[in-house]
């Protein structure tokens, strides 16, 4: 499993800018990031190397987070790939609540980031199916 730092974000001019510099003044490196948002505001979900000083600094600073376990995987950059691993978590009866992905460093693969009904379960089920956690 992997923690992400979950962020609520009013949706605002400067706002991200103020999460991503609170972040670099505590030498947090972001690894992946994804912004889903609304007319009022944003849900920003981050794979950071430290997430609990994230955390702390975030709620310091008056802004909510939380911490979310997700499961990892690297994905083949072949066609089909992504559609596989899902249909084996489908197949199994996992739910996929929702996923992001980035880049790995290697143009062969790329990083998923996998919010599951049951995460425990779909870790398993990946591994077992020969796709390599992150």
């Amino acid at each position: 499993m992997i923690k992400q730092l979950t962020v609520f974000a009013e949706n605002k001019v400067g706002y991200l800018s103020e999460i991503t510099d609170l972040l670099a003044k505590n030498h947090i490196d972001m690894k992946a990031l994804s912004i889903a948002d609304t007319k009022d505001f944003g849900i920003l979900r981050l794979i950071v190397d430290k997430p609990e000083v994230a955390l702390k600094a975030l709620n310091e600073n008056g802004l909510l987070g939380t911490i979310t376990e997700v499961v990892g995987v690297e994905i083949s950059n072949k066609t089909g790939e992504l559609s596989k691993a899902l249909s084996i978590l489908a197949n199994c009866g996992v739910n996929v609540e929702y996923l992001y992905a980035f880049l790995s460093g290697s143009v062969d693969s790329a990083y998923v980031v996998i919010k599951a009904t049951d995460n425990v379960a779909a870790e398993m089920i990946l591994n077992d199916a020969g796709f390599k956690k992150i």
